[in-house]
């Protein structure tokens, strides 16, 4: 049988400060990365590796400059997912902004997401487990939280006020914070939806080479009018995540790669659909590794 092979993009989460070193060791995305340096922001303040304003341009340029290290030796694939920014890069990867294009969309969209939150007032991100997400939005809901990411029947992250977050105790959940002060993906962001869209609207589109899975319904998606619709819409509606897993499967997916940085995509795809051979850039030592997984596959 003909592989099928899934890119998936990440979001925020498995950024550090050595995300670019991998991409960099190749010749081509050494190039990209020089090309993108002066649209990034320094990672080595305090804390700024998960500020949105930092964390967003600067994972979109690191899975970025892995495609271009890879897409060379790579077979085209059959479909592009990514998670939360990661749908942004995923649009990278497809062909439709050059990668300054959507770096520079990136910091844009950090900048609207950060104006949504009053001064004073942060917001808080929290991944829960281990109850069935549809009983837990009553529970959320009496505290301002909403379900940001569906991940699974019994896992979600979801996002409010953060001076409310401790109040939140769900017999039989577990419950971590993120190191994440903006309530993605939920009404908290409706403000940014409109600006957003009127920023992605103004951009040439280039030509789909692959399409692209949409995160708040798990459609797939061809043209740049739904594109726009989608990328704008996902900063305050919920990712259903769990349903682009399923989607990506049905589409005949045999093998996926995560262009990193992290590995909690793959993860989850492997857990999830166990049929699916899946890694990331971040499970290899070197780009020829990488070369070499994807010849097999």
């Amino acid at each position: 049988m003909k592989s099928r092979l899934l890119i998936l993009c990440p979001g925020q989460g498995g950024q550090h400060a050595a995300m670019y070193d991998l991409a960099r060791s190749d010749s081509h995305g050494a190039a990209l990365l020089a090309q993108l340096t002066p649209l990034l922001p320094g990672l080595s303040e305090p804390g700024s590796l998960f500020s949105n304003r930092t964390a967003q341009p600067a994972i979109v340029a690191s899975s970025l400059a892995m495609w271009e290290a890879l897409r060379r030796d790579c077979p085209q694939p059959a479909l592009v997912a990514g998670y939360s920014v990661g749908e942004l890069t995923a649009y990278g990867v497809a062909g439709a902004f050059p990668a300054s294009c959507t770096v520079a969309l990136a910091a844009r969209r950090a900048a609207l997401m950060d104006a949504c939150v009053a001064p004073g007032t942060p917001h808080a991100m929290l991944a829960i487990s281990g109850r069935h997400t549809a009983a837990l939005r009553p529970q959320l809901a009496a505290h301002g939280f909403h379900i940001a990411i569906e991940t699974g029947e019994d896992s979600c992250i979801a996002g409010g006020p953060a001076a409310n977050a401790s109040a939140i105790t769900i017999p039989g959940a577990r419950i971590a914070p993120l190191p994440v002060e903006v309530a993605s993906h939920t009404p908290y962001l409706q403000g940014a939806v409109e600006p957003f869209a009127k920023l992605l609207a103004q951009e040439d589109f280039g030509t789909l080479q692959v399409p692209v899975v949409g995160g708040i319904d798990a459609a797939l998606i061809r043209n740049k009018e739904s594109a726009v619709s989608h990328l704008s819409r996902q900063l305050a509606e919920t990712i259903l995540w769990s349903e682009c897993m399923d989607a990506c499967a049905e589409r005949g997916i045999t093998a996926a790669l995560e262009l990193g940085p992290g590995n909690a995509l793959s993860k989850m795809l492997s857990a999830r659909h166990p049929g699916i051979e899946c890694r990331s850039v971040a499970d290899f030592r070197s780009i020829e590794g990488i070369r070499a997984w994807l010849a097999q596959v």
